[in-house]
């Protein structure tokens, strides 16, 4: 009877069979010594010797193992590099010994598989096996940036509470596109209106805040009287319905331009109150006002300079410029404190009684409020003035350029507001040259990348121009001289 052809569990080859591999001294509880032949050989067959010789008689091809072409040794390479599980039995040589508790279990290849994987890949990136794996990380960031960042994916993080918390803050601007109402409308209110408004879309676009475009038209609010620039705390609170989860209403005044877009009010302001802001009014005190308080029936709170020194408590937050207060730019935080100065903000017998004396509106009736009313001054908090209001050249120059109110492009203020450009400036004009100033410091690297070559080749030429004059003007001198 011919052998089995069936593979070997053992790397060696062959079974383990009494009379053809085992030794006689083995540890195999053998009964009975083996028999030598007559010739003086033991009968110590291998596998691969019985089989050739079972080959020769009945004609059968060589017998080859598996695992022998290439494709097969790379896989088996792959495998056993990976620490795949084998059976124990293949590296152990007392194989046949059925008492060997070791036998058909499953082992690791000794290395963790996550190095492995990770020297596999190495290797197959040195032989550039693997060369498609970097394209391919590269279409995947490239993904990733469109669907996260010029996608509304990229809005809706922003607006979630769990992203940046956008849909926190709405953005009131002051405009008229109904057309005007005191006075006609010209192609440059129109115009100003037009880049005031895209520019506030565009932030809000960015960032995920609500924009509530409000209408500044003259209007009849009570049967007796126009309110003609007294309509900031009316429109404040319609705001404030309109967006019941919103807590932070910032006011803007139409003649204003976002210069810097890339900041957030998060990052700008609103992560670090205490430090932006400070609620001692006299740090910078134009209007001279006596603080704190010294009335011997107040609370500690309202005795101190800071209130109660806590950010929570900010409900109000205003700039200062050279002559007090300015609503040009102003937040406004939702809560009990803010319905009850609202509330008598707008309270028509504070107007009836000094709307003669109160020249800047709203704006003298808060300054009023905040000298006399002891249970405001708490919860107000004043802000750096370029910190979201600078001022152009033109406004509040009585004493030249002053670094506090004024803009200054190399420390790229946050906010432009052209306040009083209607009174003998070019409002136009400046938010014209303020536009093209944000754009030129905002511009991407392949727009800074274009510049730099059409500045270079334009400085070439205006050189060129130059030289070609100074030859002709020396020129004119020779012949000049020739002729005396």
């Amino acid at each position: 009877m011919s052998l089995s052809r069936s593979p070997s569990p053992q790397r060696g080859g062959g079974w383990s069979s009494p009379g053809l591999n085992t030794p006689y001294n083995s540890g195999s509880r053998r009964s009975s010594p083996m028999r030598a032949y007559s010739n003086g050989a033991t009968n110590n067959v291998t596998w691969a010797s019985a089989q050739a010789k079972s080959a020769e008689v009945k004609g059968y091809p060589a017998f080859q193992t598996r695992n022998q072409g290439i494709f097969a040794r790379y896989a088996r390479k792959v495998s056993s590099g990976m620490g795949l599980p084998m059976f124990a039995g293949a590296n152990n040589k007392d194989y046949a010994e059925k008492e060997k508790l070791g036998r058909g279990r499953w082992a690791s290849g000794g290395r963790p598989s996550i190095t492995n994987l990770l020297r596999i890949i190495g290797n197959n990136l040195r032989r550039g096996k693997l060369v498609v794996l970097i394209p391919f990380c590269m279409v995947c960031g490239f993904l990733l940036y469109i669907l996260f960042i010029l996608t509304p994916l990229n809005r809706l993080y922003n607006r979630s509470t769990y992203g940046r918390g956008g849909s926190k803050f709405v953005i009131i601007l002051a405009a008229n596109q109904g057309g005007g109402v005191m006075e006609w409308k010209g192609p440059r209110e129109w115009a100003i209106e037009r880049d005031s408004v895209r520019n506030k879309k565009k932030y809000v676009q960015k960032w995920g805040y609500e924009l509530d475009i409000v209408d500044m038209s003259t209007k009849k609010k009570y049967a007796h009287e126009w309110r003609e620039n007294w309509e900031k705390v009316d429109l404040i609170r319609a705001a404030m319905r309109k967006y019941p989860t919103a807590e932070w209403f910032w006011w803007l005044d139409l003649n204003t331009f976002i210069m810097e877009p890339t900041y957030s009010l998060q990052s700008h302001i609103f992560n670090n109150l205490p430090a932006n802001t400070y609620r001692d009014i006299n740090d910078y005190n134009p209007l001279n006002i006596s603080h704190p308080l010294t009335y011997p029936y107040l609370d500690p709170i309202s005795l101190s300079p800071v209130g109660d020194n806590k950010p929570d408590s900010i409900n109000l937050i205003v700039p200062q410029d050279c002559g007090g207060f300015n609503l040009g730019s102003f937040f406004v935080r939702r809560s009990v404190w803010t319905d009850r100065l609202l509330d008598i903000w707008w309270d028509p017998v504070g107007y009836e009684q000094k709307h003669m004396e109160w020249e800047h509106k709203e704006q003298d009736a808060l300054e009023y409020m905040y000298r006399n009313q002891p249970w405001v001054r708490p919860h107000v908090a004043f802000i750096p003035q370029r910190k979201v209001n600078s001022f152009p050249p033109g406004a509040c120059n009585d004493g030249g350029e002053n670094p506090r109110f004024h803009y200054k492009e190399q420390d790229r203020d946050f906010l432009v507001n052209m306040a009083g450009c209607e009174w003998g400036r070019d409002c136009w004009g400046e938010m014209y040259n303020y536009r093209q100033l944000s754009n030129r410091l905002n511009r991407g690297r392949w727009e800074r990348f274009k510049d730099g070559v059409s500045d270079y080749f334009r400085k070439r030429r205006e050189e060129t121009q130059k030289r070609k004059e100074e030859e002709e003007r020396r020129k004119k001198e020779g012949q000049g001289q020739q002729q005396g």
